[in-house]
């Protein structure tokens, strides 16, 4: 019997939201105990039929969690101050039950921007190295997908902020790529607890596994990187990368991938590769075919004489203004999205002096940063459209032709869409109806 399945097989189970994670539990947990007793809870009703499942649902589903030995908590769910359970009730969620029971060997990447291009990378590194590996988690496919697998699989999982919260094990590799506000309204301790959520990547490691991170990343007062990592300590910046003859020849072969952001994720996924043995010409080989990440300041097209780019994945200032400055030649941005509680104040003077002249402002935080700009007097063209459609048409307007118009929010897309993937296509669908 595989280890998940011997642990979980004779207690009373709560599977926690059934999106995409909850319905992959219940399938492996269903694969491999077809009769045992199950709950589904979520805020709307399961549709499943299934003689040996309840299902618990409606406005108070939350209130159930202390009638359960074990419950698989779904990412998306928040536990906040109205959210109370036993010590007895064990809070998990797949990536937990994975590093702690499962046989591959582990590649963990977490922080708030970079993580799924650095995943990727890394992923395609150790693929053209010839070694057997697969990329799963927060990108899209469940890890409980490669739950059975043995030691000969290495597995490359991108980690959220949720779904790291209620982990008490670390991969034998962690990357933490960066941690930006983001995510405040989903912990009772804002940024804290989104900082203490991010570090269970690297907080449970032994000695002979790895943490590579930014060293410029400044967690003073929040983490004693000596005191709480136990695990070989491996800073990485592009900079010091430079230093290698190697990668000054790999820096050559990746002028289709812009931006200092990019030469950074690309850093860590080398250090990686070099942990694993992967030799210097699989890494140019995978660099050389890696086209980038949808959503990452992906290149849509020419339409109406303008070069459109879609970064909707970039949901936090940071992220938005390293797009701006890797693109060049934007003569228009279009942002907004749902307001979590973040400072704006450093975006909003970027905003105020940087050189582009058009601003597009989405409800909610789009309408907001622009009424405080033309408070402060900014004289650049502002304008709030009611939605993207609006937008899009707004821009085309606007842009001047020959130079680029760029998406790219600084907040999150779940105030009209379901993520930032399904608002990003609405987007380039808006854009591909203009004029070649």
């Amino acid at each position: 019997m595989f280890p998940i399945i011997e642990y979980i097989k004779d207690k009373k189970v709560l599977i926690l939201g059934f999106g995409r994670e909850g319905k992959s539990t219940y399938s492996y947990i269903r694969k491999h105990l077809p009769d045992k007793k199950l709950t589904i809870g979520d805020k709307n009703k399961p549709d499943i039929e299934d003689e040996n499942t309840e299902v618990i649902f409606g406005e108070n589903y939350l209130d159930c969690l202390g009638d359960f030995d074990i419950v698989f908590k779904s990412p998306g769910i928040a536990f906040l101050d109205d959210v109370t359970y036993p010590e007895t009730t064990e809070i998990t969620c797949q990536t937990d039950m994975f590093l702690r029971f499962c046989k591959p060997v582990v590649v963990g990447i977490t922080g708030s921007k970079g993580k799924t291009t650095t995943s990727t990378l890394i992923y395609e590194m150790l693929k053209a190295g010839g070694l057997n590996t697969c990329l799963i988690g927060n990108i899209g496919i469940p890890v409980f997908e490669k739950a059975d697998e043995d030691e000969s699989l290495i597995a490359v999982i991108e980690m959220s902020s949720h779904q790291l919260e209620f982990t008490t094990a670390s991969p034998h590799v962690a990357v933490l790529v960066n941690i930006y506000e983001e995510h405040l309204d989903h912990y009772k301790t804002g940024f804290k607890g989104y900082v203490e959520a991010k570090l269970n990547i690297a907080i449970h490691q032994k000695q002979d596994d790895y943490l590579i991170y930014n060293p410029g990343q400044d967690l003073t007062g929040v983490v004693d990187w000596e005191k709480v990592i136990k695990g070989n300590k491996k800073p990485v910046t592009f900079t010091d990368a430079e230093n290698d003859a190697f990668v000054n020849e790999l820096w050559k072969s990746t002028e289709h991938l812009k931006g200092e952001h990019n030469r950074q994720d690309i850093a860590y996924a080398l250090t990686v590769a070099r942990i694993f043995g992967v030799s210097d010409e699989a890494v140019m080989q995978a660099i050389k075919t890696f086209g980038g990440i949808e959503h990452r300041m992906e290149y849509v097209g020419v339409y109406n004489d303008i070069t459109w780019y879609n970064d909707s994945i970039a949901t936090i200032p940071t992220a938005v203004m390293g797009a701006v400055k890797a693109i060049g030649n934007v003569d228009t941005l279009l942002f907004g999205g749902l307001d979590r509680g973040i400072d704006y104040n450093d975006f909003i003077a970027f905003l105020n002096t940087c050189d582009i002249n058009n601003l597009v402002g989405l409800p909610e935080t789009g309408h907001m940063i622009i009424e405080t700009l033309k408070k402060l007097g900014c004289n650049k063209n502002m304008l709030c459209a009611d939605d993207m459609v609006h937008a899009v048409k707004l821009c085309s307007e606007v842009t001047e032709k020959g130079k680029a118009c760029l998406f790219s929010p600084a907040a999150a897309s779940y105030n009209y869409y379901k993520n930032f993937e399904e608002k990003g296509k609405h987007y380039k669908s808006q854009v591909q109806l203009l004029t070649k």
